[in-house]
């Protein structure tokens, strides 16, 4: 195609996606310089059109304009030459790299020069490009000047180099003759969101706080209350507390701190011209990848343990196991903690195998460091799709049919055989059946109505699943450890004694203090008793009440 190129005298030929130029010099002047300068102009469409390419002889210098998109400036300093050819390339496709990878769409044409003598020796050709591109979405990182090497059969900066500017345009000079074009690497403008609004702040913090008490007051007290299920609440509970540290203190991916220059100016040092090896940079942070698969595998443990929770209440209440079959929390553990993290090495495994070193992005956002939600064909190769949004949903549904039976056939099931059930109170039923819902994750489902199209109501259940679940850890705290009757006598006796000590060191208080103080005294005396009315759904009730169920022989199924 080169040799062609210097073959047609003065004339062109454009076609869509190739254009050729022959120049033919005049045997007049042959000790001088022989300089031409050869424009493709920019057009409404990707295609090359006739006349978008414009050449011009006896010129001493590139001047690019508004409408140029790429300008070649030949000099030869030859006598006996007497034609030149230029070939534009609109696509890249008779040029695929080995090193250079390309990911987005844009424009990259390539330029050829060449003269009808052999040997590049005495001829210079500079370059410059306009490139097109989204400059809304990117902006321009890094650039270099190569050439194709036959030999190599790949792209190479031997004989190039870059020329400064300040008008934004990509400028280079190479000494010899060839296929030209500017390897471009963008950088995307990402859109970072602010940090976590107050509602979200406090309500992990109150979840922080409420899932360590709970932790430690299961572990203490497990003698106490003799209960099977401690395990499984601690563990629930730490993966819970884990996950939320690591979403208030890593979730916001810190190269949103860096600077950003918005004003497509070169990032990398202007003058080395290095080979590039992709067109899209990504600012890497193996932190924030780090942190995206920790919080991955701990929710996804956290959501295991809700549905190993749910099948052991299940055999509890439901199939009335009891005792629990040996080695049984050794089996849950390895299901709770050791299946999510296989699904989670699998995801980085296969992801990694695929892409390579560019990886890290196909994993996880840039935006924050939680998992991708688009992969390389949309959400259907997404990660977030098929390590998180399958298995959870999964899991939730298990949850919610055994949440169903639980509530129909244990908890709001009236039998007038038992006294113990004639005794449970309304309020108790319903503070009963949000202990369990809490357990079993069952406000995770508001997630599903988030995708909702209408804007107004997608930010109603947005407020509705970060209020209930960031609380998530308080409500345990609350339902699980508050309303047992040992937490409430501790805490009396904690009341009665600051109350005594207040009363030695003040030793004359007024009539009002000391009713006041004999009020709260009595108040204090009286918490045992009210602790029975609002004791809900701790696993030692529910297994006393089918305890009764057996001896009286009243209803097998329960």
């Amino acid at each position: 195609m080169e040799i062609y190129s210097t073959s047609l005298g003065n004339e062109s030929v454009v076609e869509p996606n190739v254009a050729v130029q022959s120049v033919a010099f005049s045997s007049e002047g042959t000790e001088q310089s022989k300089n031409v300068r050869f424009s493709v102009k920019k057009g409404t469409s990707d295609s090359l059109t006739s006349g978008s390419t414009v050449v011009e002889t006896n010129v001493d210098a590139l001047n690019p304009d508004i409408e140029t998109e790429l300008q070649i400036l030949l000099q030869t300093s030859k006598s006996d030459t007497k034609s030149c050819g230029f070939v534009v390339y609109q696509k890249n496709k008779l040029f695929q790299s080995k090193t250079f990878k390309t990911k987005s769409d844009f424009s990259q044409k390539i330029i050829s020069s060449k003269t009808d003598k052999n040997g590049d020796q005495g001829t210079s050709v500079n370059i410059v490009f306009n490139p097109r591109y989204d400059s809304k979405e990117f902006q321009l990182y890094s650039y270099a000047c190569v050439y194709w090497s036959f030999s190599k059969k790949d792209w190479d900066t031997n004989g190039c180099h870059k020329i400064r500017a300040t008008d934004g345009l990509l400028y280079c000079h190479c000494n010899h003759t060839t296929n030209f074009a500017v390897l471009m690497s963008f950088e995307k403008k990402y859109k970072y969101p602010e940090s976590l609004n107050i509602l979200s702040s406090v309500g992990c913090a109150l979840s922080i706080t409420g899932l360590a008490l709970t932790i430690v007051f299961q572990i203490v007290t497990r003698n106490i209350r003799k209960t099977s299920v401690t395990w499984v609440l601690v563990s629930l509970c730490i993966s819970m507390l884990i996950f939320n540290l690591l979403f208030v203190f890593g979730i916001e991916n810190s190269n949103k701190n860096l600077k950003k220059d918005g004003n497509n100016t070169i990032q990398m040092d202007p003058d080395a011209n290095e080979m590039l090896t992709q067109d899209i940079y990504d600012v890497r942070n193996p932190t924030c990848t780090v942190v995206a698969a920790l919080l991955h595998y701990f929710l996804l443990v956290t959501f295991t343990w809700t549905g190993l929770s749910a099948a052991q209440l299940y055999f509890l209440l439901i199939r009335t196991m009891k005792p629990l079959p040996q080695y049984f929390i050794l089996f849950i553990s390895l299901i709770g903690w050791g299946v999510p993290a296989v699904v989670v090495a699998m995801t980085l495994g296969i992801i990694f195998s695929q892409n390579g070193s560019q990886w890290e992005l196909n994993y996880r956002q840039e935006e924050i460091c939680w998992l991708a939600v688009s992969g390389n064909n949309g959400l259907i190769t997404s990660p977030l799709l098929w390590s998180f949004i399958i298995p959870i949903t999964i899991i939730l549904i298990n949850n919610i049919v055994i949440f169903i039976i639980i509530i129909v056939k244990v908890i709001w099931k009236t039998n007038l055989n038992l006294t113990s059930t004639k005794k449970v109170s309304s309020l108790k039923k319903v503070l009963s059946t949000l202990s369990i819902s809490v357990v079993f994750g069952i406000t995770w489902i508001l997630a599903y109505f988030m995708l909702i199209g209408n804007e107004d109501v997608r930010i109603v259940f947005n407020y509705m699943f970060c209020l209930l679940n960031t609380t998530q850890g308080l409500q345990i705290f609350i339902l699980y450890t508050v309303r047992t009757k040992i937490f409430q006598n501790k805490a009396s006796e904690v009341l009665k004694s600051l109350s005594l000590s207040t009363g030695r060191v003040k030793l004359k208080p007024s009539v009002t203090t000391m009713r006041l103080r004999v009020r709260m005294y009595n108040m204090l005396r009286s918490l045992p008793t009210l602790s029975e009315r609002f004791r809900l759904l701790e696993p030692s009730v529910i297994m006393e009440e089918t305890t009764l169920s057996e001896s009286d022989q009243a209803n097998p199924s329960i």
